[in-house]
Order: structure tokens, then C-alpha cells, then sequence
């Protein structure tokens, strides 16, 4: 993992680019940290039997999509209340321009269609997420 960290590292960041392009301006990860917090992940994973560029890279882009999941859940969580002290809220005042919702909604999109479909969900996980084309998409899939 440490040799191949550097040698891929601006696909990373490209990726993470990528996942970012649909967040909210501010939001509260950037694309590098994105990355740093897929590495820490990637590491903690044991045992896994890297099939070529495109197998780690695919990988990658999920845990990038679902760290970018987890952060939009919590902050729903938060806005949900989160342990809050209740108080009254005039709607007209609320402007906002969040997009974690919409992740969270794509999440579950992707949830139900791998219910559906597996190889479709991860086909589009792996060319809208993960930036893969047709050919790494189909080496990742083994189609």
C-alpha cells in the first residue's frame, strides 16, 4: 500500500474531484482531505487480493463516495436534532444551498437498484464516481 499510494496518488485526487463536484460550496471536507480520509480507510483494510490499477482505483472511489455518505448522514442527524434543544423555526428564513441531501437520496437510489441489479449500480458507482471509462469499468466487473 505505500508503494502504490504515491504512484497513484493525482488519480486520487482526481477522483476526489470528481466526488466533489456535486458538494455544496464549504463544504466541510475538500478533495484532499477526501483522499487522506480514503487512504486511512484503505489501509484498515486486511487481506485484499488487489486485482490491477482499475480494481484499486474503483475501490477507492467507493470509499470516497461512502465517506462523502457518512458525512452527509451525520449532518442530517445534527440537523435532525442530534440530542438538540428544541426550539421554534420560521421556515421562510432558511436558505440553504446543501447538497448532502441529495447524496443521501443517491445513496439509497444505488441501494435499491443493487437490489434490482448489482452489476448496474456498481457500473454506474464505478464511471460517475469513480471516473473509470468503459474498459476499466469492464476490467473491474471481469465482463
Amino acid at each position: 500500500m505505500n508503494q502504490l499510494i504515491p504512484l497513484v496518488h493525482d488519480e486520487l485526487r482526481r477522483i476526489a474531484r470528481r466526488c466533489m463536484a456535486g458538494e455544496r460550496a464549504g463544504h466541510s471536507l475538500h478533495a484532499s482531505a477526501l483522499v487522506n480520509e480514503a487512504y486511512l480507510r484503505l489501509v484498515d483494510l486486511q487481506h485484499v487480493n488487489w486485482q490491477n490499477r482499475a480494481h484499486f482505483l474503483a475501490m477507492s472511489a467507493r470509499l470516497m463516495r461512502r465517506i462523502l455518505v457518512d458525512v452527509a448522514r451525520s449532518k442530517g442527524y445534527q440537523k435532525r436534532g442530534g440530542g438538540a434543544v428544541r426550539v421554534t423555526f420560521d421556515d421562510a428564513l432558511a436558505v440553504t444551498d446543501e447538497r448532502g441531501e441529495d447524496l443521501v437520496a443517491l445513496d439509497d437510489a444505488l441501494r435499491t437498484l443493487a437490489g434490482v441489479d448489482e452489476r448496474k449500480a456498481r457500473v454506474i458507482e464505478l464511471r460517475f464516481f469513480g471516473g473509470l471509462t468503459v474498459e476499466e469499468t469492464a476490467s473491474v466487473l471481469q465482463v
